[in-house]
């Protein structure tokens, strides 16, 4: 933990954790090498807590459920989209050709026999209009290519092949086109819908020989034709009919290949989705299967170069890693023995210190205090290098949170109120491990009273079902910029101060002793100034 005036960003009390004299002295031959199966069992553990979250991850992996718009289905309806759009296109477009092609075909066989059937007419003036209605009747019923009814108007005269003298078919528009071309003969034509029904209505000027001279000109007498089309709207709705049906047969066919080809660019982007599976547990020697030279061909081929270039970094990061653990793992082993012996002379020199002089004295001191931390430093990497090999284990027992609290603070000697003011819930049990829960409270009040002000407040409580223990001092706080930092190893707040009185690991080691209990630990400022850190422990 890292105060604005102290040097170091976190660590303890040599008292707080660290073994005594005496405890190094029994601990002299326990060196790395009178224990040949520590590393074996440190082996076999992390192995087992590396391959559970695998495990899991295979468990989710293997019940995960197909998505309902995944990339198949999206591929697999753009497909029949596109088929739809080119049915649909394809069948309106025959449509309109269609329809086009049958009215021309039935209209212009229509005008052109109506208008064939007029100028074979020969009546001079003035009209009878028995003799009109006689040669009207002929008209209708030499009608192409059907049945017309044919009406005929000159001036107020008004003579049909039916029993109505005029239709209401006939449009002012057709009319008023005719008569406006009188001089010069001019036939019209329009296509009229009545009450749902399709009309095709002809005018045709008609030209009679006169009297006089015998030249023909033309009169007022126009004649109309009235012809329905509804036969031919029935043949261009039977055509509608036919391609809508004929879509609905080539949508389903065209499903086929749309499954083909959603199969064909899902196989590989699902080899790559296991193979980024496998790779997340663990298996950097995965490779994907790449062949042709399309896109996600390249694609894989990139997943491959990469994948081999993550699994030779990463086997030289934990080769690295490996080397430096067992570096400070050795090195530990290794310093414990001459620390004991150490140790155990600096005890007889601090008992004869008071008859030395002065100078002497201080020195033999010195030596003592430096030797003790040296003790408390190497303890430390031994603890932290366990946690690394992922060999520290929890040996739990059901206590009484209180009283282990006190036992941490009476084992220390911070029983003064004004140094160390306890407020704790009685009757909270919880399954702990009490030796690495000792740890964790010890070096969390030593913290406090190293960096921060007396005095330190220790409280314990329940909260559901929780474990809260919170340490606060009446210090200047933690730095904003520091308390990121405050559980990192041998971080300083005051890079420049390379000595501290603790290892530089006490909060490290609590954070992970916490982290083993399945809870966790925070640091934060209180309002009214002063650190505070909380642990939170499932009960």
């Amino acid at each position: 933990m890292a105060r604005t005036p102290g040097p170091k960003a976190h660590g303890t009390d040599p008292a707080a954790h660290g073994p005594g004299p005496a405890a190094y002295a029994h601990a002299a031959g326990a060196t790395r090498g009178t224990d040949p199966e520590h590393g074996a069992r440190e082996a076999v553990a992390a192995a087992r807590e590396e391959d559970a979250p695998s495990r899991g991850r295979r468990g989710r992996a293997r019940g995960r459920r197909p998505r309902p718009f995944g990339l198949r289905t999206r591929l697999v309806f753009a497909f029949l989209l596109v088929a739809a759009v080119g049915c649909g296109t394809t069948a309106a477009l025959t449509y309109r050709a269609a329809r086009s092609a049958i009215l021309e075909q039935t209209q212009n066989t229509a005008v052109s026999a109506f208008r064939q059937q007029v100028e074979d007419l020969n009546i001079t003036l003035p009209l009878d209009e028995d003799s009109l209605r006689d040669r009207l009747l002929h008209i209708a019923r030499q009608g192409k290519p059907r049945p017309w009814r044919v009406y005929a108007e000159y001036g107020t005269l008004r003579v049909s092949s039916t029993d109505r003298p005029t239709s209401s078919v006939l449009t002012p528009e057709l009319r008023a086109r005719v008569h406006a071309r009188e001089t010069t003969p001019h036939t019209g034509f329009q296509r009229v819908v009545r009450h749902g029904t399709p009309y095709l209505t002809i005018a045709v000027p008609a030209v009679f020989l006169t009297e006089v001279g015998g030249e023909p000109r033309p009169t007022g007498l126009v004649l109309y034709a009235v012809m329905e089309l509804g036969e031919d709207e029935a043949n261009i709705e039977a055509l509608v009919t036919a391609a809508r049906d004929g879509a609905l047969p080539a949508l389903a066919i065209a499903l086929i290949p749309a499954l083909i080809a959603a199969r064909g660019v899902l196989r590989p982007v699902r080899e790559l989705r296991h193979a980024a599976a496998s790779m997340g547990r663990g298996r950097l020697d995965t490779r994907i299967h790449a062949k042709g030279s399309d896109e996600l061909a390249d694609l894989a081929r990139t997943f491959n170069e990469s994948a081999a270039e993550l699994e030779r970094s990463v086997t030289e990061l934990r080769r690295a890693e490996a080397r430096a653990r067992r570096f400070a793992s050795d090195v530990s082993h290794e310093l414990r023995t001459p620390l004991a012996g150490m140790l155990a002379v600096t005890e007889v020199l601090d008992e004869d210190a008071g008859t030395l002089d002065d100078d002497t004295a201080r020195a033999v001191r010195l030596i003592s205090a430096e030797t003790v931390k040296l003790a408390v430093l190497v303890e430390d990497l031994m603890e932290i290098s366990r946690f690394d090999a992922r060999a520290a284990e929890l040996h739990t027992d059901e206590v009484d949170v209180a009283d282990c609290v006190r036992k941490t603070l009476s084992s220390r000697r911070w029983t003064d109120p004004q140094q160390v003011h306890a407020l704790l819930d009685e009757g909270i049990r919880a399954r702990i491990d009490p030796r690495r829960f000792d740890v964790v409270v010890a070096n969390l009040v030593g913290n406090a009273l190293r960096h921060g002000r007396a005095p330190v407040t220790v409280r314990v409580r329940a909260d559901g079902g929780t474990l809260v223990v919170q340490v606060s001092d009446r210090g200047p706080g933690i730095h904003p910029d520091v308390l990121p930092h405050v559980f990192e190893r041998f971080y300083k707040a005051d890079p420049a101060r390379a000595r501290s009185a603790g290892s530089g690991l006490g909060l490290a080691i609590t954070e992970e002793n916490v982290r083993l209990h399945g809870g966790t630990v925070e640091a934060a400022n209180q309002p009214a100034g002063g650190a505070v850190f909380t642990v939170r422990i499932p009960l």
